[in-house]
C-alpha cells in the first residue's frame, strides 16, 4: 500500500527539525554563485529548482580525508568527526551514481574500504523528485534517470510538499521514524516521476569484442584534445563516479616521527597523476588522458564488474569545463566511431 503525503512547507521544516536531531541532513544549497551539498534546516535552503553544482559524493568520500596516525609508538586508525548517520536530499542520477561508488570501494579485489564503508553506511537517501531534464543532462541514455533505492521521495512545488515513504523502507529505522512523524498528516497520490527525455540523446559504446580496444587507442579523435584540453582536472572534480586518489604520509615537524596518512581527491586528467617514479608518464597528453576517462566511464567499468557503465550523466562535466568540451559530445562520438570499426571502415 503506498503511503504518500502532502504537507505545507511549515510542515516541512517542522519535520526537518525533528529529523535534525537524530540524523545530520544535507542537501544542494546556494554556497556564494555555487550550488553544492551542505547542511540544510529549512525547505528553502534546499535549491531543488536547478542542478548542483557539485555532486553529493565529499559527503561520504571526503575531499581530504586522514586515515590514519602515526609515532614512534605505533599507529591508530583515524575516528568519525560526527557518529550519526546522514538523510541526504539528491536525484536520481546521482543515487545511481553513488551505486557506482559502492561497487568500486565495496566490491573490488575482494576487500572491502573500511574508510569508505563505515561512512557509507550512515547514509540515506531522500530522492528529490526530477521530472524534467536540464540542459546538459544525457542520463536516460545512460540507464541512470530512475531509481527505487531511496527511504522516501519529495515533490517540491508552490503548493507545498509531496512525500512518498518507499514500502520497501518501511521497516528500516528512519523509514519507520518518517512514518510517525507523518501520522495524521493528509494523504494525496504520490507517486515520483522521473525523466524519461534528455533534450539531448546520447549514443554509448557498445564494445563486445577486446580486440577492438587496442584500436579505439588509435583514434584520430584523441589527438583534438591535446589542445583543447587544459588538463585542470575540474571534470573529474564535480563527477559522482570518480573515485580516483593520492595517498600521502605528513609528518608534522622536520625531525618529528609523528604524522598521519591522508588521502585526497586526485584526477586522471592531470598530467601529474599518470607520471611514474622516475619521471616517465604513461599518459603524457591531454588526448590520452580523455581516451582513458572515457573507455573507463563507458567500456572498463561495465567490462570488469558485469554491470552498468561507471558514466550516469549527470552531466556536470559539460557545466564545469573552462573549455567548454562536451563529454557527452565525445561518448556521442566515441560510440559512432566504435561502429565503424565494427564496419571496417576507415575513422573519420
Amino acid at each position: 500500500m503506498k503511503e504518500s503525503y502532502c504537507i505545507s512547507t511549515d510542515k516541512m521544516n517542522a519535520l526537518l527539525t525533528e529529523l535534525g536531531k537524530t540524523y545530520r541532513i544535507l542537501g544542494p544549497k546556494r554556497v556564494g554563485k555555487l550550488i553544492r551539498y551542505g547542511e540544510v534546516n529549512t525547505q528553502k535552503e534546499l535549491v531543488w529548482q536547478e542542478k548542483s553544482h557539485f555532486s553529493p559524493k565529499e559527503v561520504f568520500y571526503p575531499i581530504v580525508q586522514t586515515l590514519l596516525y602515526f609515532s614512534e609508538d605505533g599507529v591508530r586508525e583515524s575516528e568519525l568527526e560526527d557518529d550519526r548517520d546522514v538523510i541526504i536530499f539528491l536525484r536520481p542520477c546521482d543515487i545511481n551514481g553513488i551505486r557506482r561508488l559502492d561497487t568500486m570501494f565495496l566490491k573490488n579485489g575482494g576487500q572491502a574500504d573500511n574508510f569508505y564503508q563505515r561512512r557509507r553506511e550512515k547514509v540515506k537517501f531522500f530522492l528529490m523528485e526530477c521530472r524534467e531534464s536540464f540542459e546538459t543532462c544525457f542520463c536516460v541514455s545512460m540507464g541512470s534517470s530512475r531509481t527505487d533505492q531511496y527511504t522516501a521521495a519529495f515533490r517540491f512545488d508552490a503548493e507545498g510538499v509531496s512525500i512518498q515513504v518507499n514500502p520497501h523502507a518501511r521497516e528500516e529505522a528512519l523509514g519507520r521514524e518518517l512514518s510517525r512523524l507523518l501520522e495524521g498528516e493528509e494523504r494525496c497520490d504520490f507517486t515520483p516521476e522521473f525523466v524519461t527525455e534528455n533534450r539531448r540523446a546520447v549514443a554509448v559504446p557498445e564494445i563486445t569484442d577486446r580486440s577492438l580496444v587496442k584500436e579505439i587507442h588509435a583514434l584520430p579523435m584523441w589527438r583534438e584534445f591535446d589542445e583543447s584540453c587544459i588538463g585542470c582536472g575540474g571534470c573529474n572534480t564535480v563527477c559522482i563516479t570518480c573515485s580516483c586518489f593520492d595517498t600521502t604520509d605528513v609528518i608534522y615537524h622536520e625531525t618529528s616521527r609523528d604524522g598521519e596518512r591522508r588521502r585526497a581527491w586526485s584526477s586522471c586528467m592531470l598530467d601529474s597523476y599518470s607520471t611514474m617514479a622516475g619521471g616517465h608518464n604513461v599518459r603524457a597528453r591531454a588526448g590520452d588522458r580523455m581516451r582513458f576517462k572515457a573507455m573507463h566511464k563507458t567500456y572498463d567499468f561495465k567490462a570488469r564488474f558485469g554491470e552498468e557503465n561507471m558514466c550516469v550523466g549527470c552531466g556536470r562535466c559539460d557545466m564545469r569545463c573552462p573549455k567548454d568540451i562536451r563529454f557527452s559530445e565525445t561518448v556521442d562520438r566515441l560510440a559512432h566511431e566504435v561502429e565503424r570499426l565494427k564496419r571496417g571502415e576507415e575513422a573519420e
